[in-house]
């Protein structure tokens, strides 16, 4: 048993105390086991279901899950804390520093005409302060662990602020069309998936090519995927309440019928 006061109502000094006793001895045997790669993917879980709960709109579990988001910062950082390289008191001031130091439209003296400005302004200051000098050394900064599409989008998004870019996102549409040629060209080859240009290579890149056309389109690629998957669910369940047999049994042309008189129902 810890020395440890229980209370009607904790604040923050009390819930870093708690991670610290944790991981301390006498603490929790898992807990004092866990490392930063150990963790890495409840970090990820407890994000996705931080946006769930945004996505709901609900707000208790907005609470719930945003505390559980905190804690996996909480963890992080007290692993580190036991390393003596940082603590949590150097995590909320860097963060602090970073947010006076990227609005000196708010904290300084620069004047701004909008919301537009106000992001112009920020990635130059974010360049700035990485030292990134050129859009290549800001291209490599994106992280790598971003879900793919999300990724390409920022990406283009960088290269089309230095000038790199379509007129439009039609015009952009022949790139894609080339790359569905291409992959295509690949598949009737018969090349092995892993070949140079074999069917992983040209489906990157028409993946690739269906996030700049989103990106210059205004549309986050990672949402209108959620969203077909959703249209497909909902198409799906109708054609297996419509079916009459296994859809094994069916006949690709059948398979055809019963999946356009789905797609006809919601309209």
């Amino acid at each position: 048993m810890v020395d440890f006061q229980r209370k009607d109502r904790y604040g923050w000094e009390d819930f870093l105390e708690i991670m610290r006793l944790l991981r301390a001895p006498g603490g929790c045997p898992w807990d004092a086991e866990q490392t930063h790669a150990s963790i890495r993917r409840n970090f990820l879980e407890e994000t996705y279901e931080a946006l769930d709960a945004i996505d709901r709109d609900a707000p208790a579990d907005m609470q719930e899950e945003l505390g559980d988001v905190l804690m996996q910062v909480a963890f992080h950082a007290q692993i580190e804390t036991e390393r003596g390289r940082f603590n949590m008191d150097d995590v909320v001031d860097g963060v602090a520093r970073k947010l006076v130091y990227r609005h000196p439209h708010v904290f300084g003296e620069v004047q701004v005409d909008g919301s537009r400005e106000v992001l112009a302004n920020w990635e130059v200051l974010k360049r700035k302060e990485k030292f990134q000098s050129t859009t290549a050394d800001a291209i490599e900064a994106v992280p790598h662990t971003l879900p793919a599409l999300w990724r390409a989008e920022k990406i283009g998004s960088k290269t089309a602020k230095a000038g790199f870019d379509w007129d439009s996102a039609l015009s952009a549409l022949g790139k894609l069309e080339e790359e569905v040629r291409e992959l295509r060209t690949a598949l009737e080859a018969g090349r092995a998936a892993d070949a140079p240009h074999g069917a992983r290579e040209e489906l990157g890149d028409l993946l690739f090519i269906t996030a700049k056309v989103a990106q210059m389109s205004g549309v986050d690629p990672e949402d209108a995927l959620h969203r077909a998957c959703d249209k497909f669910d909902a198409r799906f369940r109708r054609v297996e309440a419509a079916a009459d047999k296994p859809l094994t049994a069916y006949t690709e042309a059948e398979l055809i019928a019963l999946w356009r008189s789905a797609k006809s129902e919601e309209s």
